[in-house]
């Protein structure tokens, strides 16, 4: 199988280095005649650097190859959401993609498949930092900001960096089946299919709170009464402005319902609380104004699609190191947490 990975200066190391090494694995587990035949191609052949300062030497650019690919992957960097690729790029980008088995992105490489018209009328993901300006920029596409990666037709999408892995353990699963998929995870020492999206890995809500008078006020008030059940007009008196007024301004800076919005504090409050405490459920559930645990449950469910126990189990602090023994060996039971459905 024919894989390119197209990479340019600054492109985040792990956009490449995690799929290389998933069709890495899976050669070592395949038959000579089935393996992945995998291209580096950047502009022009030679060195590029990635945004660690990584050195990488590209063999191929663009215009030496005419190849049909059984996949083509653009790969992310910092600040390629900036970059205007060129129209000869492009073009060649449009053929290559026609002609493909399949083709995507990894993390916002899906931005460069936006400039050549690949993402209109799909559905599409990339990293959640940059999900918004896709959205706002290419409003052809249908961003869906909290997968880790989708499939649309032959596209392939993937969130930030090492969702790379998870979208290459993917295509390797549906080439080869799953249980190939599974020993290259092991192999790797990750998730065939990890729990939640993205929005578990994202920072605590910044809706605009800095940049407008009346956010900032509502989000002080709600984060100081947030066991309380908070109604629209609480909000507006504690803005000073009549509940019509209220709803109008909210909607104009926050982009969300004022119910949204106390949602998503009482989310983040419950996330700082789990990472940060040993509380019990019911506590944290009660001291961020959840009707009970089985809300807040149903809630993260909702929003991040994990269960407030797995999101401590992920980020609690300690539980890293309640894994180490007393000598440093590492005391987990390998792989217990795959997922083999």
């Amino acid at each position: 199988m024919k894989v390119a990975i197209v990479i340019f200066d600054g492109v985040q190391a792990l956009d490449v280095a995690g799929p290389l090494d998933v069709f890495a694995e899976a050669n070592t587990i395949l038959p000579e005649q089935q393996r992945y035949e995998v291209s580096l191609v950047g502009l022009q052949a030679g060195g590029v650097t990635c945004s660690n300062g990584m050195q990488l030497y590209v063999p191929f650019g663009y215009m030496d190859l005419d190849t049909q690919w059984d996949l083509l992957l653009i790969a992310g960097g910092p600040q390629l959401p900036n970059a205007q690729p060129s129209s000869d790029f492009l073009a060649w980008l449009q053929s290559q993609a026609r002609d493909a088995t399949r083709f995507g992105s990894v993390c916002n490489g899906a931005f460069v498949l936006a400039h050549a018209g690949l993402l209109d009328g799909k559905e599409v993901t990339t990293h959640w930092a940059d999900a918004g300006r896709l959205a706002n920029e290419f409003p052809q596409a249908c961003v869906q900001p909290d997968k880790i990666f989708v499939r649309d037709g032959r596209l392939f999408t993937s969130a930030g960096v090492t969702s790379g892995i998870d979208l290459c353990l993917s295509l390797v699963a549906e080439d080869w089946g799953h249980e190939l998929a599974v020993r290259v995870a092991k192999r790797l020492v990750v998730y065939i299919q990890r729990e939640g999206g993205q929005s578990q890995y994202s920072p605590y809500i910044g809706t605009g709170r800095d940049e407008d008078p009346i956010i900032g006020k509502v989000h002080r008030y709600v984060t100081e009464h947030i066991a309380d059940a908070l109604s629209i007009e609480q909000l507006a008196s504690a803005v000073a402005v009549s509940r019509r007024t209220f709803s109008r301004l909210f909607a104009k800076h926050a982009k969300v319902t004022p119910s949204v919005f106390v949602e998503q504090v009482r989310v983040d409050t419950a996330r700082k609380l789990l990472e940060d405490s040993d509380a019990p459920l019911k506590t944290v559930a009660f001291k961020c104004g959840f009707r009970s645990a089985t809300h807040m449950r149903t809630t993260f469910s909702r929003r991040l699609a994990v269960t407030p126990k797995q999101y401590r189990q992920r980020f609690r602090g300690e539980t890293a190191t309640q894994r180490w023994g007393t000598n440093g060996a590492d005391k987990q039971v390998p792989f217990q947490g795959l997922s083999h459905s």
